[in-house]
């Protein structure tokens, strides 16, 4: 890893063990090399470096284009695998920066809903990201996080102290999906990225921890 990936790294491992004891499931599914979305629900603030945390590979992450205007935050946040995108990567532009980055190998964390749950429950998935899939054609490993809802939802200035589980699912193949919108109408191709995003939301909230109440 990088130094200052490594040392971020470090800090919110440490912040995911004692702050927010975490437990942190099946981490081993996610691929040790090669172009791989992980795809994940999204409550909090804290939701990508705890998941950045929670396994040894290094991946990529998405900012707001607004968060490199200073140069120094530029520089750190380029130093992390964090890309300046517009709307959270679900624009043509953004869609193409994550293109990039799976193209050469690279492992890029999402969010399908597009952007922190209001309430903890799960969102619709946006059909970007099916879209983003059936073009890519690398595997997708959902991810649930579960507890930050409560820990740091976005109706709160300070993290507090929690129980958060990260659970990470078998890679998903769409294969066959791309295969059947290769020759097919625009109504079609609609219909597949949106049952692409639709089955990884599933995927997601299968990884609910025993007892939930379903918010994330």
């Amino acid at each position: 890893m990088k130094l200052l990936y490594w040392l971020g790294h470090a800090v919110f491992g440490a912040l995911g063990r004692w702050y927010f004891h975490w437990k942190v499931l099946n981490p081993e599914r996610v691929p040790a090399d090669g172009a791989a979305i992980l795809a994940s629900n999204h409550a909090s603030y804290l939701d990508p470096p705890l998941i950045g945390s929670a396994i040894t590979r290094e991946i990529h992450f998405l900012g707001r284009a607004s968060l490199f205007r200073n140069r120094f935050a530029a520089a750190v946040l380029r130093a992390v695998n964090c890309v300046p995108v517009d709307r959270e990567g679900g624009s043509p532009g953004g869609l193409k920066t994550v293109m990039q980055l799976l193209r050469h190998g690279n492992a890029v964390l999402l969010f399908p809903e597009g952007t922190r749950t209001p309430d903890g429950r799960l969102q619709p998935a946006e059909a970007g990201v099916g879209l983003l899939v059936l073009k890519c054609g690398c595997p997708v490993v959902p991810v649930g996080i579960w507890g930050m809802h409560e820990a740091y939802g976005r109706h709160m200035k300070f993290p507090k102290p929690g129980r958060v589980t990260i659970s990470f699912g078998l890679p998903m193949d769409f294969s066959a999906v791309r295969a059947r919108t290769q020759n097919c109408t625009k109504s079609e191709l609609k219909e597949a990225y949106k049952f692409v995003a639709d089955e990884i939301m599933r995927a997601i909230a299968n990884l609910r921890p025993p007892g939930s109440d379903g918010t994330a």
